[in-house]
């Protein structure tokens, strides 16, 4: 394995990379980068760049995946994916997706032409925010078969369908179902920033995500009666902003009853809108996620419930529709476990945890072994210009996929823990 000197260039390295590709934005004065964007061209040229200095050929599949496959020893055809998303959010920091390809990168400079009994593909994803098209996952849903003909017809809000941005940038999608994984691929490996304060308070650079929280998301819409502000006696209102507002402090209520749960309302809009004017009608978002199913759909449940007793009381009428229904996804437990001991390896806990933000490896795991590695996150800022990563933890994390590699290699157990029927 390389020496510790040499993981701190290639850990300095790979956050300046990350920072450089932070330049390739679809704004002036701040990076967005959405799927398939002028910008994403730039992007896939700087990192092919990077790669075929090894050796290594790079390409784009006709989901806008780039993709660069390592060769493993001899014939060996079986292969292990390493990567993240290349996509950002509006205003977005440097790190969040990106440090996961970059952390690829360097995992193939470090091993300077050794081959293991396996090849790696790095893969950098075309979407995962899901920005453009209000859909998330785009790239990895490719690799799995599940980029159909439904989501090819989705618009984005200058009326561009998917299917017509991904011909505008020059490819195929004819050749769509070529970018799925094939039985050869062993596993993935992602590499993240944990987005949030957790590692930053044990005070630990790395962890193990065991699983990935589930998601429900909602819409829900008080209906009352519009009237003047002024005027208007408070005994007989039909207040549906009042309404809402009570509900929202319940969300809160509920999400603080579970260890582990978090509940957001993130959107509100009152109708019509005006100073002096009774609100008739508020629309407003909710997003509930747990590491149990059972747990968030039972607290989406009583939130809904709860939503009703309001209006029925307050004498409104409330709707509502489900937005995304994501089941929570368990890490593969092989794969989790040599994580863990490849933390130890460096010198560090192996804290476990659940994500609370998706991540394309809950795409992949529907078809492969997938497994997760977190890094700390400095304030547990992300998806902000602020966000940032500290090199010595960028150096331990290259530290641990170089014993994780090494692990795999050596384990003979490999294919029977990560071949699935």
């Amino acid at each position: 394995m390389a020496v510790t000197s040499e993981n701190r260039k290639r850990a300095e390295e790979a956050v300046a990379r990350c920072r450089r590709l932070a330049l390739f934005s679809e704004d002036s004065d701040r990076t967005r980068r959405t799927f398939l964007s002028a910008p994403m061209r730039d992007c896939h040229r700087e990192i092919a760049r990077w790669i075929e200095a090894l050796g290594v050929a790079a390409w784009v599949d006709a989901a806008g995946n780039l993709r660069a496959f390592y060769p493993g020893a001899g014939t060996a055809a079986r292969k292990l994916l390493v990567g993240s998303h290349l996509d950002t959010v509006p205003n977005a920091g440097a790190y969040d997706g990106i440090l996961g390809v970059t952390l690829a990168v360097s995992l193939l400079e470090a091993l300077d032409g050794r081959r293991l009994p396996f090849g790696i593909e790095v893969v950098g994803f075309s979407d995962e925010e899901g920005v453009r098209f209000g859909v998330p996952f785009i790239g990895s849903r490719a690799l799995v078969g599940r980029l159909d003909e439904e989501l090819l017809k989705v618009q984005d809000g200058r009326g561009i369908s998917v299917r017509k941005a991904i011909e505008e940038f020059g490819l195929n999608p004819a050749e769509i179902p070529q970018a799925c994984l094939n039985k050869e691929t062993l596993g993935y490996i992602e590499f993240h920033i944990e987005q949030g304060p957790v590692l930053e308070k044990l005070g630990q650079p790395l962890a193990v995500v065991d699983s990935i929280a589930g998601q429900s998301r909602l819409e829900f819409m008080f209906v009352g009666r519009s009237n003047h502000a002024g005027t208007t006696p408070m005994d007989l209102r039909y207040d549906a902003l009042a309404a809402a507002a009570e509900w929202i402090t319940a969300v809160e209520r509920a999400a603080r009853s579970a260890t582990g749960q978090v509940a957001t309302v993130g959107n509100i809009e009152a109708k019509p809108g005006a100073t002096n004017v009774i609100a008739g009608e508020t629309r407003l978002t909710l997003d509930v996620r747990h590491g149990s199913d059972a747990i968030r759909i039972a607290a989406v449940k009583e939130l809904v419930e709860c939503a009703r007793e309001i209006a029925n009381r307050r004498k409104l009428r409330v709707e509502w529709k489900i937005l995304l229904e994501q089941s929570a996804v368990p890490m593969d437990p092989f794969l989790a476990a040599e994580i863990e001991r490849a933390i130890k390896k460096t010198g560090c806990a192996a804290h476990r945890m659940t994500s609370g933000a998706g991540h394309d490896a809950m795409i992949l795991a529907e078809k492969v072994p997938a497994a997760m590695i977190f890094l700390r996150s400095p304030g547990g800022i992300s998806h902000d210009p602020a966000e940032s990563v500290a090199v010595e933890d960028v150096e331990k994390a290259i530290e641990c996929g170089l014993h994780l590699l090494d692990q795999l290699a050596a384990s003979s157990t490999l294919q029977s823990a990560l071949v699935r029927s």
